[in-house]
């Protein structure tokens, strides 16, 4: 099987670089038609289509990557033309993230209803729709009236070759608790820091690091200073490849804290990561996260988004060595083994044999 991811992407975001590596991992030949995110549809479309037609009708499946939206209406010609089907991975619609989420604009106002009906129509035109978690797919299905069976459930995962253990563990003074992501509103970010305020007055020994940049920053920065706190410590954006050694670095990552609708619906990236690297997670009770992981067990959750109960979760693993310890091992072990770039390879795999292709015999095997 030859699977093509076509569209203005980035080949190095996590979502769509974990599912090319476990494609390939599961014997499936990836090929990519591309272009920068950065182009307009009119600039964009001249470029995919002279760059997908020498090798067209050598493909089985179109796959579209995360906020390409705009290019599934494209895929879908040259898909009729080829006699090919189309996968699309929206990860999170443009309605959602920019309306609901962000708040960019009113619900009712004229370019909300323009991004509904560009994930509308994205929807529709596509063969199968892969949601993140469950919570997302009823989402998709109630919202935008597609069937519920189109829609299959295709976890975010993460890169186990970029995000593993140390060798040897080197920790020093102080505590560290990590935040690291692009401070959207489903972050919650300021939860976290009203939480820093209270740990400082309990116990000093206890450090923040919060790597990254975004929508929230600047009132996050903001809120920092006005409660003045001295336990906190914003850090600009990093590259990928650096973010494993300031994980590595912590003793507690943080998930999402956020109140809005978006949070409940999410298990993002940070979580299988931090993971990966045998460190224990602390996020938001939600929908989406139970799908996957276990109170106690393999992560620890708030049920509450009140910053009083996030420093009672963060000093209760800070006191308890233990428990903290076996968290980190059992989540190391279930995303390591149901998370990996392999794992969702062979997941995505059975999806397409059991919704595309349901009389064929498999494509492949795993080597």
């Amino acid at each position: 099987m030859i699977v093509c991811f076509f569209g203005a992407y980035d080949p190095a975001y996590p979502r769509s670089s974990v599912i090319k590596k476990g494609l390939r991992l599961n014997g499936v030949d990836v090929a990519e038609c591309r272009v920068q995110p950065k182009y307009k549809f009119w600039l964009r479309y001249p470029l995919l289509i002279s760059r997908s037609l020498s090798f067209l009708l050598k493909r089985d499946f179109f796959f579209v990557p995360e906020f390409c939206q705009k290019d599934v209406p494209l895929a879908k010609i040259l898909s009729l033309a080829a006699s090919k089907k189309i996968i699309f991975d929206p990860l999170a619609p443009r309605f959602e993230t920019k309306i609901t989420d962000w708040k960019r604009r009113p619900p009712g106002s004229w370019q909300a209803r323009w991004n509904f009906k560009i994930d509308s129509l994205a929807f529709k035109l596509s063969d199968l729709v892969l949601a993140d978690t469950h919570a997302h797919k009823d989402y998709y299905w109630r919202n935008y009236g597609i069937p519920a069976e189109k829609v299959e459930v295709l976890p975010v995962g993460y890169d186990d070759e970029l995000y593993r253990p140390p060798e040897v563990n080197r920790r020093a003074e102080p505590f560290t608790v990590l935040f690291f992501g692009s401070f959207l509103p489903l972050h919650g970010v300021e939860l976290i820091l009203e939480a820093a305020k209270i740990i400082s007055a309990e116990e000093a020994s206890v450090s923040f690091k919060l790597i990254g940049s975004g929508q929230t920053l600047p009132r996050a920065s903001a809120l920092a200073s006005k409660l003045g706190l001295s336990n906190v410590e914003f850090e600009g954006w990093l590259p990928q490849s650096e973010l494993p050694q300031r994980i590595a670095a912590s003793d507690i990552c943080l998930g999402i804290f956020g109140k809005t609708e978006k949070a409940g619906r999410v298990v993002p990236h940070k979580i299988f990561q931090a993971m990966g690297m045998r460190k224990p997670v602390i996020t938001a009770r939600t929908t989406a996260v139970e799908e996957f992981f276990m109170h106690g067990e393999n992560i620890f959750l708030v049920d509450a988004l009140e910053p009083e109960l996030l420093a009672e979760a963060i000093l209760k693993l800070k006191k308890d060595a233990n428990l903290r310890e076996t968290i980190a091992e059992k989540g190391f072990d279930l995303v390591s083994r149901d998370f990996s770039p392999k794992a969702i390879g062979s997941i995505l795999l059975r999806i397409i044999e059991r919704k595309l292709s349901p009389r064929r015999t498999p494509f492949c095997r795993s080597p």
